[in-house]
């Protein structure tokens, strides 16, 4: 993976990052913006059931999908924005973030709580912004 277009930044002096990274610099390039990603199949049915660890990760694999698809990786990724129906459940979250994208380096990030998603059923929705060389 490449690691080339981007640099993550924690300053000591605000408090820890665990699962995110409170700067994301990257490089001149593109940038591409991947819409909302839930856990819906291409029926449209709800993936994982009310299991939020599940949805996660099915949503995470419909963005791999879309960076598949512009070229671009995990590392490529600057910044990400989460919308949940269970903001407090963090490590839920970030365990199944990590499980997909098979590291611990997280871009910028942010988590709102919501009360509803387009779909009856669907507990969380990921967007990310992308930096292509």
């Amino acid at each position: 993976m490449s690691t080339s277009t981007r640099e993550l930044v924690n300053p000591p002096a605000i408090h820890p990052a665990p699962g995110f990274s409170h700067v994301t610099i990257a490089e001149p390039g593109r940038i591409a913006y991947i819409a909302g990603q839930v856990a819906l199949a291409p029926d449209f049915s709800v993936v994982g059931g009310d299991d939020l660890g599940a949805q996660t990760r099915a949503a995470m694999q419909n963005v791999k999908l879309a960076l598949d698809a512009i070229g671009a990786t995990w590392d490529d990724v600057v910044r990400r924005t989460i919308y949940t129906l269970a903001p407090t459940e963090y490590e839920t979250i970030t365990s199944a973030i990590e499980d997909v994208q098979g590291s611990d380096q997280h871009p910028a990030q942010t988590i709102v709580g919501v009360t509803g998603l387009a779909v009856e059923g669907l507990l969380i929705e990921i967007e990310v912004t992308v930096h292509l060389p």
